[in-house]
Formats: C-alpha cells, sequence, structure tokens
C-alpha cells in the first residue's frame, strides 16, 4: 500500500488550478505548439444617424432642472406648405402647466364683469309725480287707510328697492390669478394643438382671401387670433382689415377671453420669448427684503 503525504496533493492541485489560470488566460505554461492566429477584428455596426430638426430658439427663462421644456413647431406664413421650418423650446411653467378650468373661468368672469356699469334707475314713490294729496279721510270710509296714491301699494306708484343706477360692478383679481390665467389658457391652447409658432408675420401679398386659405389649407379652425409684440407688417394689417374672423392683437393686450374666444392662436418668437419673461417675472418678483418706496424696480 502506498502512501502519498498531504503536501504532495496540495502541491499537485497547486499547480492543476495555476495550468487552468494559464489555458484560460491564453498563456501557455510550457513549450507547446506554435502561437494561434490572432481572431480577426470585429466592426462595429454604425446605424445611420437620425436627423434631428434644428432648434431655432430656445427658452429665454433658465428652466428648473426637474422639468424639461416642451417643443413646438416653428411655421411660416410666405407659403402654404411652410409648415415645418425647425423646433422651438417653451417653457415649461408657462406652456405646460396643471389645467385649471376653476382660474380660467374666474378670471374670464372678471374680465367680463370689472368693467360692466349697469344704468338701470327706477323712481321711489318721492319721484313719481303725483300723489301729494291723501286719497280720503283716515277712518269713516270703510277702505283701507292710505297716505298717497304713488304708494308702492298702487298700480303706477314708486318702488321699493329697486336699482339705483348707475351701478358699478368693478373689482380686481390679484395679479397672481391673472398671471395664472394666461399661463393656463396657453397650456390649453398647446395641449389641444390650437397653438402654432411662427418665424414673422411677413405675407407675400396683402390679399385677405390669402389668409383664408391659409387658414383652410393649415385646419386652423374658423376663427384665429395672430399675437406678435414687434409692428405688424402692412401686408397682414391690409389682409386681416376686412376679416371678421382672423384678427391681430399686440402682445401686451393678450388675455384670456380673446384666447378662449378664438379657436387658434398663432405667436412669433419674438412673441414667445417676451410672454416667458413677463409671466415668469411674477413668480420671483418680490425679493426677501421687499422696497416698498420702489415696489416695481426689478421690472424687466
Amino acid at each position: 500500500m502506498i502512501r502519498t503525504g498531504g503536501s504532495g496533493l496540495l502541491a499537485a492541485a497547486v499547480r492543476a488550478w495555476a495550468r487552468g489560470r494559464a489555458g484560460a488566460a491564453g498563456v501557455s505554461s510550457g513549450p507547446t505548439g506554435p502561437p494561434a492566429a490572432p481572431e480577426p477584428r470585429r466592426e462595429k455596426l454604425l446605424l445611420p444617424a437620425l436627423p434631428r430638426s434644428p432648434v431655432l430658439r430656445a427658452c429665454s427663462v433658465p428652466v428648473p432642472p426637474h422639468r424639461s421644456p416642451v417643443q413646438a413647431w416653428v411655421e411660416s406664413l410666405q407659403h402654404h406648405d411652410d409648415e415645418h421650418r425647425g423646433l422651438t423650446d417653451l417653457h415649461p411653467d408657462v406652456f405646460a402647466v396643471r389645467p385649471r378650468l376653476d382660474i380660467l373661468h374666474t378670471v374670464a368672469m372678471w374680465q367680463k364683469n370689472f368693467k360692466r356699469i349697469s344704468y338701470a334707475k327706477v323712481k321711489t314713490r318721492a319721484e313719481v309725480r303725483g300723489g301729494g294729496r291723501k286719497p280720503w279721510r283716515q277712518k269713516g270710509s270703510g277702505r283701507a287707510r292710505h297716505g298717497s296714491i304713488r304708494s308702492p301699494l298702487w298700480r303706477g306708484g314708486g318702488i321699493a328697492h329697486g336699482p339705483r343706477g348707475p351701478t358699478s360692478y368693478y373689482y380686481m383679481l390679484p395679479m397672481k390669478v391673472r398671471v395664472l390665467g394666461l399661463k393656463v389658457a396657453l397650456t390649453v391652447k398647446m395641449m389641444q394643438d390650437d397653438l402654432h409658432i411662427v418665424d414673422s408675420l411677413e405675407i407675400p401679398t396683402a390679399d385677405p382671401q390669402y389668409l383664408v386659405d391659409l387658414a383652410q389649407y393649415r385646419h386652423w379652425g374658423r376663427s384665429v387670433l395672430i399675437v406678435d409684440v414687434n409692428k405688424m407688417p402692412e401686408n397682414i394689417e391690409t389682409a386681416t382689415a376686412g376679416l371678421k374672423t382672423i384678427n391681430l392683437i399686440p402682445a401686451l393686450g393678450l388675455n384670456v377671453h380673446s384666447m378662449l374666444k378664438h379657436e387658434t392662436l398663432v405667436l412669433t418668437l419674438d412673441t414667445v420669448t417676451f410672454l416667458e419673461k413677463k409671466l415668469l417675472w411674477h413668480d420671483t418678483r418680490y425679493s426677501a427684503l421687499y422696497p416698498f418706496s420702489l415696489p416695481y424696480s426689478d421690472f424687466p
């Protein structure tokens, strides 16, 4: 019977493990055959890059890190088919806020009523002509006691607690609510695909039929509101002068009622930049140490 010491078995196991590691690593532990030929290099398959539309305008105000800008196509009014000139970034805090229908209703009703004046007025018993004499004596006639035939109880008499115009219905909403109403209206137009961005308002002709055909070709609906912060070009002013369904409005006059009244809203690139700066300024216009002597010193 042949006995083998424990150290011999351990050494044999170590040598076997070393040979296995060397074989796995491609290193020969002794003089073996010629080295194997290297494998042919595999070339990576490169897929063709997808064409990206250029972003013609970035957000004028920095976007918070937890949000990303929304994008819209930039169109042109020069030709019917110029619908995709590029992309523009829209600030999410203006064009992608939470839709608040209650805010829209509040601002729309405020716009309807804050300039309202009711001129309804009725006459009281002191203003109606006649009735200065007591119609009959107080007692003895068997009839009800009366002091004037122009009492509110009588036909043709004065009116009690009637309207005494002119009555003003003026009230003001907080600025934060009015600004939020504009943001919600812009967001609703954007999400319903009724907001269109154009590079400029230059059109090749002053013929009104050109705008009518353009709106019909691009499916802009029955009414269009065009907004620009710059001076309106002469051609588009002449073309819209005789149209009832396509209207122009400056950016400073943009309001919730006009946006809801028209089916399609058309903004220029300069108008988008102007609206982002003005509407987002109201979110941070009050500093920690508010200078009450100059409340609007940081107006953009």
